[in-house]
């Protein structure tokens, strides 16, 4: 009797063992047909989606500070592929909107969090990752506030489930609208939540779509400095350090090294293109954390917020550019 149940248990590990093994070879050759260059950044996310509630990401743990670190390393390197003076006209025509659509934006997520009798702290979150760049805005602005797990997750499962449904619709309704690439460019930037997604829809649209995109994403990041400081009142929270996104100074670096460094131009094009790559394996990363319990926990009403919040300012940047391009 005593063999008979023991035998069960090492029968039952040594599955689980080769079940994990299973796991990991599936992933790391999903992560290498992404660096083959081979597969848009969507369908690297609907991968990503897939693989992660077919058969589990056997490396959770270490998703998001790998995702983090991708994106990062491919905006600095899509800057080798902008001109400055290019990007200064865009970042000034997104300007004056880029400020009234955040002041707007977290106004009426206050209203629809106090009307939907969301959690503050969790209603705070998703307005400010939709006001200003997703997943970034909220790692930076839940320290401030001191939100917890839950509050934190939640807010993340919100804007990354309306992220991936973006880099699926904004270029095909900039297509059925017959958007410009100026115009899709800016469009996408004030339209999406993360930088990946803005990346990779503006990518899938054009090369000038991309600069504009990019150069205008970026700038709106940076109002995370000013809306953690007016949080940190609002939360009555002084101690807090706010994080700065300093990513973003070596993508500016990288534009002034293209635009003004002859040299430069003899490697540009790789790196460019190793970032697009880099941009590829983000966004199947991103999918590949979005799993049944990510969107189970989410909840409904956050959810609805988050998508009243989405529709508001995608419409209305859709709406400005129409009608002032």
């Amino acid at each position: 009797m005593k063999n008979l149940s023991t035998k069960p248990k090492k029968n039952s590990g040594t599955f689980i063992q080769l079940s994990l093994k299973f796991q990991k070879i599936i992933f790391l050759l999903l992560i290498i047909l992404c660096l083959s260059g081979l597969i848009s950044p969507p369908i690297a996310l609907l991968l990503g989606l897939v693989i992660a509630n077919l058969t589990g990401n056997p490396f959770l743990d270490l998703n998001h500070k790998a995702t983090t670190i991708l994106l990062q390393i491919s905006v600095v390197g899509l800057g080798f592929g902008m001109n400055v003076n290019t990007a200064l006209a865009a970042g000034k025509e997104g300007f004056i909107f880029t400020i009234a659509s955040l002041i707007s934006t977290l106004i009426l997520g206050y209203f629809i969090g106090k009307w939907l009798n969301i959690e503050q702290k969790t209603s705070h979150l998703i307005s400010c990752g939709t006001a200003i760049c997703g997943g970034s805005a909220i790692a930076a602005i839940a320290p401030v506030i001191k939100s917890d797990e839950k509050q934190t997750s939640v807010a993340l499962g919100v804007i990354f489930i309306l992220n991936s449904i973006a880099l699926f619709l904004f270029p095909a309704v900039g297509h059925w609208l017959n958007l410009s690439q100026q115009e899709f460019g800016l469009w996408c930037a004030i339209g999406i939540h993360d930088t990946s997604s803005v990346v990779g829809a503006a990518n899938k649209y054009g090369t000038e779509a991309l600069q504009i995109a990019t150069t205008v994403k970026l700038a709106r990041a940076l109002w995370i400095i000013p809306v953690a400081l007016f949080t940190s009142v609002l939360f009555k929270n002084k101690s807090s350090k706010v994080k700065t996104p300093y990513f973003i100074g070596l993508f500016i670096l990288a534009m002034l090294l293209n635009t003004y460094v002859p040299q430069t131009a003899l490697v540009a094009p790789y790196l460019v293109n190793i970032a697009k790559i880099g941009l590829t394996l983000t966004l199947f990363l991103i999918g590949a954390g979005l799993n049944f319990n990510v969107l189970k926990s989410v909840g409904l009403k956050p959810f609805f917020q988050g998508v009243l919040l989405w529709i508001f300012i995608g419409t209305a940047a859709l709406l400005f550019i129409i009608k002032f391009s």
